[in-house]
């Protein structure tokens, strides 16, 4: 821990600085084997919304990018999608939580070929072109999947792994239990 707290204090991490989200086991329970379908499947995970407010005054931008091949397998609309993602922001909006984007990829990559899903960069490159300042350097990667952590790593961001699965080191900066022990890390090291 001695080496990765000495890089953190090296990052000047600011209002500068840009937090990207993976969305299903990050902000909300993940559905194994199956995708957050409606509102009424959407639940948040513990200690969110304060990990959200305090990350917020760290980070001078929040962006989720998540993907949602529930939509391209047919198991729902992307209107049911923007249902749940306007509900959610609804939700953030009570604690004062700003979401700067919400970047997603609808295919199915059986069927379709695309450049958003990730592991692939497309989403990344739609928020860059929206947030021209957004710098990837000074960016981190919070997910729960190893397409999460190939995605940060190939835009050069600080990857964040959220769990327990084995995923390979060299894809993976810091590692925490959930999105609350990563907020308690980052401020811990802020003061």
């Amino acid at each position: 821990m001695r080496e990765q707290k000495r890089k953190l204090d090296s990052l000047r991490i600011g209002k500068d600085w840009t937090l990207f989200l993976d969305r299903d086991g990050v902000i909300n329970k993940k559905i194994e084997g199956d995708y957050v379908r409606s509102w009424d499947q959407f639940e948040f995970l513990p200690g969110v919304f304060e990990a959200l407010q305090n990350l917020s005054k760290i980070f001078g931008r929040i962006i989720i990018v998540t993907n949602q091949r529930g939509i391209g397998r047919g198991f729902m609309t992307e209107k049911d999608l923007q249902d749940i993602h306007s509900k959610m922001l609804a939700e953030f909006s009570k604690y004062n939580i700003q979401i700067h984007g919400i970047y997603y990829c609808p295919h199915d990559y059986e069927k379709e070929e695309c450049n958003c899903r990730k592991p692939k960069i497309g989403m990344a490159l739609q928020a860059k072109k929206d947030f021209p300042d957004i710098d990837f350097e000074k960016s981190f990667m919070v997910g729960d999947s190893e397409e999460d952590m190939k995605f940060g790593r190939t835009l050069g961001m600080i990857t964040v792994y959220l769990g327990k699965k084995k995923i390979e080191d060299y894809l993976i900066d810091f590692q925490f239990k959930d999105l609350w022990e990563f907020c308690e890390f980052i401020v811990k090291e802020m003061l």
